[in-house]
């Protein structure tokens, strides 16, 4: 399948599953429980111009349906990882799709420059989502002028293909998605985490290292289909849809609602076979109904 099958720099993917940014390390730390060359490609987690620590202990809080986490991207910074990681995604057999992020927008063009060309990577995902950094991530996603900028420039400093991650944190993210893909990206991707708390009331704190974090998980399913469906209508690019998707019917409903592909996250942390789970039973729905291509149900429902 092509991500963006009308485009020059569209990304051909095997199927339409693929690990959420953050969810699934390097793409190798999984490797003695899933068979990375199943998925349809692997999304790295964040890598950044350089490393970055994260943000303080305690970084995970499980919710009632879903997960606060306040990771603060750490990473080991954009050279380390081609000199150490891209040799090994080069040999996963599926196409690697690094996540970037920054504190300012030359932060995103740097790391693009430098990933441009390497072996081993077949496209990028711009991070204007994350809302646990307290500069760079979500600020440049909030607006479509802000947004729009961001992808211009990186997308003046790679001929990789474009995927722009979008947070839900916002007023009209239909508009920002438009903003977007005018501005260079191949893709979006929706959703991003939800920005959420949670307090302990015996200590009187914050249950995370920070006042806030990204909740994640079945709970946000809703919201991410609902936004999913209302970009599809309207944006010319592939949207990736992303947010609480555990099982293969969760994922056909965001095909349903207009997704060329999923990104599978939380889910991955309390079952590692998530994914290929997801990719059969997707196979098993389109033997059971005589489907020969998902393109023929992408957006049905409208």
């Amino acid at each position: 399948m092509e991500l963006a099958p009308c485009n020059p720099r569209g990304l051909r993917l095997p199927n339409p599953v693929m690990p959420a940014s953050g969810t699934f390390g390097y793409g190798t730390e999984y490797a003695d429980l899933v068979d990375v060359s199943r998925l349809g490609a692997v999304v790295t987690k964040g890598v950044t111009l350089v490393p970055w620590e994260g943000n303080p202990q305690p970084r995970l809080w499980e919710t009632a349906s879903g997960v606060l986490n306040s990771i603060g991207l750490e990473n080991i910074g954009v050279e380390a990882a081609v000199r150490d990681k891209a040799p090994v995604w080069e040999t996963l057999g599926v196409p690697v799709i690094v996540n970037i992020a920054g504190h300012a927008v030359d932060e995103y063009v740097q790391v693009a420059r430098r990933l441009d060309g390497v072996r081993g990577i077949a496209a990028l995902e711009v991070n204007i989502s994350c809302p646990n950094v307290s500069e760079g991530g979500m600020e440049f996603g909030v607006s479509p002028q802000a947004a729009a900028r961001l992808t211009s420039a990186v997308r003046d400093a790679t001929t990789l293909p474009l995927i722009v991650k979008l947070s839900p944190n916002v007023t009209d993210i239909a508009a920002i998605a438009s903003a977007v893909a005018e501005a260079g990206a191949d893709a979006v991707c929706i959703i991003n985490t939800l920005r959420g708390t949670a307090i302990d009331v015996e200590r009187r704190a914050f249950r995370l290292g920070r006042p806030s974090g990204g909740l994640s998980g079945p709970a946000i399913k809703p919201v991410a289909l609902y936004m999913v469906s209302a970009v599809a209508k309207g944006v010319g690019v592939p949207v990736i849809g992303c947010g609480g998707i555990s099982t293969a019917e969760d994922a056909l409903e965001f095909i349903m609602a207009g997704a060329t592909a999923v990104q599978v996250g939380t889910a991955t942390f309390t079952d590692a076979r998530s994914m290929t789970d997801i990719i059969e039973g997707i196979g098993a729905f389109m033997r059971r109904h005589g489907i020969c291509d998902l393109a023929s149900i992408r957006g049905i429902v409208r």
